[in-house]
């Protein structure tokens, strides 16, 4: 008998990519799950399963970043912090911090379909009683308008949004003066696909004049560092939170607009922040 539970939890983290580089990703979680039935007509308890499931990945993978080493130029290695990796492609690359903030794979790409696989052999090794087997699939939600992925890091959190280079793949919706607009939804989410936020406070020497970004904090879980260039990145005045996302973007587009400006901005699936901002008009 084999039971299913669709989007049995979400998966949100960053994956380094040979072709793109730094990207956010976010993924639902459909599960199918094998077994026999008991003298009560069913399988399990789903009520115990879903957690038993959820707890495990939310455990290993989810909000690290998901590092194929036998990629192109990707180089592993053990440091102060945790681990170094390095990455020669698309662009240079390096991020310190504790070992926990990666997820390593002998893969020369972190594809969904293969991490779904990995992940189904993973949780049917010791399967929760009466289940013989799990199926995990992981797929992307379906777009409904403008989408960009982003990574960032949140050193003030006390969960794993702290780790530095996780990130979500986000649905952006701009209202400009009362009306949706798709173009400006999809000019900003141009812009912003593949970016990494950073918070200006979190940024080492700030005046230093060349194509380099360099960040570093300490949090909770230990010391985080990274640094990639500069084009790739875009600076928040504050921790770019989902809220703060909203409030700079509403201000940004307001600016170059003139116009009054509403933003929803996503974090992963369903759910993110709502922020307004108005123009300034010119007197005639």
């Amino acid at each position: 008998m084999t039971l299913f539970v669709n989007n049995l939890t979400n998966i949100d983290a960053s994956i380094w990519s040979p072709q793109r580089g730094l990207s956010g990703i976010s993924w639902h979680v459909d599960v199918e799950l094998d077994g026999e039935l008991g003298e009560d007509g069913m399988l399990f308890d789903f009520g115990e399963v879903k957690p038993w499931i959820k707890s495990r990945l939310d455990a290993g993978l989810d909000h690290t970043l998901l590092v194929p080493t036998q990629a192109a130029g990707v180089k592993i290695e053990e440091c102060s912090e945790g681990l170094h990796m390095a990455a020669e492609l698309p662009f240079p690359f390096e991020l310190r911090a504790p070992r926990q903030a990666f997820t390593l794979f002998p893969w020369g790409e972190v594809t969904a379909e293969r991490l779904g696989a990995h992940l189904s052999n993973e949780l049917s090794k010791r399967p929760p009683p009466r289940v013989e087997a799990i199926r995990i699939r992981l797929r992307e939600e379906l777009a409904d308008g403008a989408i960009y992925c982003y990574s960032h890091g949140l050193k003030h959190h006390e969960g794993n949004c702290q780790r530095i280079a996780h990130g979500h793949r986000s649905h952006l919706r701009i209202w400009r003066d009362g009306q949706r607009d798709p173009e400006l939804e999809l000019h900003w989410a141009q812009r912003l696909d593949n970016g990494y936020l950073v918070d200006d406070a979190d940024i080492v020497d700030p005046r230093r004049n060349d194509d380099v970004m360099r960040v570093r904090y300490r949090s909770g879980q230990g010391q985080f560092q990274l640094q990639l260039p500069k084009e790739h990145c875009h600076t928040l005045p504050a921790p770019t939170t989902v809220e703060n996302i909203a409030a700079w973007l509403a201000h940004q587009i307001a600016s170059s607009t003139g116009a009054h400006i509403r933003i929803q901005a996503f974090e992963g699936i369903d759910k993110g922040a709502l922020a307004e901002s108005r123009g300034k008009t010119t007197a005639a």
